[in-house]
């Protein structure tokens, strides 16, 4: 009889499917290891080899992967010095043999069926489509699921729209071919060298959304794990990081119009302002927020008007909590479960003037891809000679 260690060998070497490789980056990651490679284990789509990239750790990380890969064999630990989770992934990048290569961090976890649906997806489409992703599910220390991700999504060329709605949202939901993710140059490690990492991977998808289309599977199949001393809770790291992001992605790309950029760097600005909140940075917050109101004065009249609201709705809960004298009842969280059927997203409402904005950003990126096509095609036109801007009228009240 074989054991798992050798049909999952076997499974490999003989599979007309292609290769998928699993980059985990992984520093000090020893509480979360073993339950993040037994999610990537367990996938349904089986040519699987996984490579963990051991950044430097000063914990038994690499002891457990050791561990599990006793038990399957298309785990591969490689070790370096510590460098930071872009160079980390890159390291991951180089080693893969796969035509494609899936990114998990060391503390997040999959849907079983997440890898055969984006392969599914990916491998039917031209090479211009160069990457799919999928949704998540905040989940804390216990696996429990504390909320949805906003099922905002979109397909094709997104790169303008991207910039204002970042829809991946996280380094776990995303599967690109390996050739491009090697042609833009992988993950920038300069951001973590800056002091301000952690939005490498939002980094890497404007790149990627810049050159190729990106397909996307509706589906929450990613647990997105958030707790206290995880670099996603770093919020003056993470809204730095947000800002220095967009500001490079713009200076790269002079040829979006005033309408998009003003777009991107507004939703920056406003993400950027609640991890300063967070952070419990008053400077910050002031800078940003002042920032917002020159563009966009009504969302610091609503913020005033949420906060007053937020604050009755406080007293009138310790009112009736003192009233009762009772303890309000525990919450009961489901767990995410690898292996339970995936929920149906439903469409956000929509305001007119969300609807409206969206249209304009879906224009411009129609144009950005009228105008990429023929250099996918081998040749350029005239047009991209000399950069030219896109039509765009400037209404400040869609933003």
């Amino acid at each position: 009889m074989l054991s798992s260690s050798d049909k999952d060998r076997r499974d490999v070497r003989h599979s007309t499917e292609p290769l998928v490789s699993v980059v985990i980056p992984a520093f000090n990651a020893s509480r979360y290891i073993e339950r993040t490679l037994r999610s990537a284990g367990r996938q349904t789509y089986r040519n699987l080899e996984i490579i963990v990239v051991n950044d430097g750790s000063t914990d038994d990380t690499a002891k457990v992967v050791e561990q599990v890969a006793l038990e399957d064999s298309r785990i591969r630990l490689l070790s370096t010095a510590n460098r930071g989770v872009a160079a980390a992934r890159n390291t991951g990048i180089q080693e893969a043999a796969g035509w494609f290569v899936a990114f998990l961090d060391a503390d997040d976890l999959w849907h079983q069926t997440k890898t055969e649906k984006q392969v599914n997806a990916l491998k039917c489409l031209s090479p211009q489509w160069a990457a799919v992703y999928v949704l998540h599910y905040i989940i804390n220390s216990d696996d429990e699921i504390l909320r949805s991700c906003r099922p905002d999504v979109a397909r094709g060329y997104i790169y303008s729209r991207h910039l204002t709605f970042k829809y991946v949202g996280n380094g776990s939901a995303l599967l690109v071919r390996r050739d491009v993710a090697l042609e833009i140059g992988g993950f920038d490690s300069s951001y973590a060298a800056a002091g301000i990492g952690g939005c490498e991977d939002l980094d890497f998808e404007l790149r990627l959304a810049a050159r190729y289309h990106v397909e996307v599977i509706p589906e929450r199949l990613v647990g997105y794990r958030q707790y206290p001393g995880n670099m996603s809770s770093n919020h003056l790291q993470m809204g730095r990081g947000a800002l220095e992001v967009v500001r490079r992605s713009l200076a790269a790309n002079p040829q979006l119009p005033q309408y998009a950029t003003r777009s991107a760097t507004n939703a920056t600005q406003k993400y950027a302002f609640w991890e300063f909140r967070q952070a419990r940075n008053t400077y910050l917050s002031l800078v940003t927020i002042f920032s917002i109101a020159r563009s966009e004065p009504y969302f610091v009249v609503r913020l005033a008007l949420e906060k007053c609201l937020r604050l009755i709705q406080h007293c009138l809960r310790l009112v009736t909590t003192t009233a009762n004298r009772q303890d309000p009842p525990p919450l009961n969280r489901p767990k995410f479960d690898p292996q339970i059927v995936p929920s149906p997203v439903e469409r956000p409402e929509e305001t007119a003037q969300f609807r409206r904005h969206l249209m304009r950003l879906t224009a411009v990126d129609a144009e950005l891809s009228s105008i990429l096509e023929p250099l996918a095609n081998g040749f350029a036109p005239a047009a991209i000679n000399h950069k030219p801007r896109l039509r765009s009228r400037t209404l400040e009240s869609d933003i």
